[in-house]
């Protein structure tokens, strides 16, 4: 296809549409200029991005003492911030310096990121979700009905960026006679891949009479301990109920499942990052609650990403008989060959397929 030429006038409209739209940045740095000049912006500082809104971001000072406890720290000053135009987009867990002002702040830098959750949007473009994580918590839950393909996206996204993915079976108390096996199976077969599964519940075993065992959240607090970590999955899995759970006074809104399709409806619109108040001094960690995602899609990564993203494929790859094997019916392929000793399963199979024809297709 030919590559579609634009008019002369369209070519001055959008030459026009850019210079108004550098007209506009330069006048906005030129304001916050002004202010420093006349120093009507406070001593630079540094400070956490805990949520984001817009054209603005929160910001929560780190300037406190080691002396503070973590419910110091959580109640530290709290500002609403402008971003400077050259700093690009930032997302809930970046480092940033800012300066104090009335009525908004100015975040003047963006300190380097450790690391970075990003998915591609809907056009395709990539969007970052949250910055400076250490662990990626993969919540499911018995309804809606977990999927091993959607986990598998999680999982992947998290192996390819390097940082821990931890799957949390969540609302334990809804298992039942008719959802045993598929839940059983499905933690059964990601522990056996060296994935550390943890159940919880919001809801304790003794209201509900069933066999489970208590809620779990002791756990969960345990394994979020000193670190920053992201929540994600599905609308509806009940991240916001565990969060309410996990630090009483949040009061996250909670939507229902639709009875139809047994889906949730999305509730948190921004991700935004939470302390956990410390009892015995310690650092008790950090967690990131991001948008329901539906579908975490995987385009922007190559083929050879997606293979190294199934842990249990790793020890196969380049063992092939031809260089270019697509693994799917060519003789003397290795990962095949595994798979027909039941070293990988046909469900993980299955995805790894879906999974690279996407990208594909993409």
């Amino acid at each position: 296809m030919s590559k579609r030429k634009i008019t002369r006038k369209q070519a001055w409209r959008i030459e026009k549409v850019q210079q108004e739209r550098v007209a506009r940045a330069d006048k906005k740095n030129a304001k916050i200029d002004a202010n420093v000049n006349h120093g009507s912006l406070g001593a630079e500082q540094e400070g956490l991005v805990i949520a984001h809104y817009g054209t603005q971001v929160e910001i929560q000072s780190s300037n406190h003492s080691h002396d503070d406890t973590e419910e110091d720290k959580a109640n530290a000053a709290k500002k609403r911030c402008h971003m400077r135009t050259n700093l690009g987009s930032l997302v809930t867990g970046d480092r940033v310096i800012w300066r104090d002002a009335e009525p908004t702040g100015v975040v003047v830098a963006v300190l380097p990121r450790i690391s970075a959750l990003s998915r591609p949007d809907p056009h395709g473009d990539m969007k970052t979700v949250a910055a400076n994580i250490d662990n990626i918590l993969v919540v499911v839950a018995p309804f809606p009905r977990p999927h091993s393909f959607l986990i598998d996206r999680y999982l992947v996204a998290a192996e390819a960026i390097g940082i821990k993915p931890v799957i949390l079976l969540n609302k334990v108390d809804l298992i039942d006679d008719k959802n045993r096996h598929i839940v059983d199976g499905l933690t059964t077969m990601y522990r056996d891949l060296g994935y550390e599964v943890i159940h919880a519940s919001t809801v304790l075993a003794a209201e509900t009479g069933c066999n489970e065992p208590q809620d779990g959240l002791d756990n969960l607090k345990r394994f979020l301990q000193s670190k920053t970590t992201v929540f994600v999955g599905q609308s509806g899995v009940g991240k916001s109920s565990l969060i309410n759970k996990l630090l009483p006074g949040q009061d996250l809104r909670v939507g229902a499942l639709t009875e139809a399709t047994q889906r949730g409806t999305h509730t948190t619109t921004t991700a935004q990052l939470f302390h956990f108040p410390s009892t015995n001094g310690e650092d008790a960690g950090q967690l990131i609650d991001s948008p329901g995602i539906r579908e975490f899609g995987l385009w922007h990564m190559d083929e050879g990403t997606i293979l190294e993203g199934f842990v249990e494929l790793r020890d196969h790859i380049g063992l092939c008989k031809f260089r270019d094997c697509q693994h799917r019916h060519e003789p003397k392929c290795a990962i095949l060959e595994a798979h027909a000793r039941g070293e990988i399963s046909d469900r993980r199979m299955e995805s790894y397929f879906i999974l690279r024809d996407t990208i594909e297709d993409a």
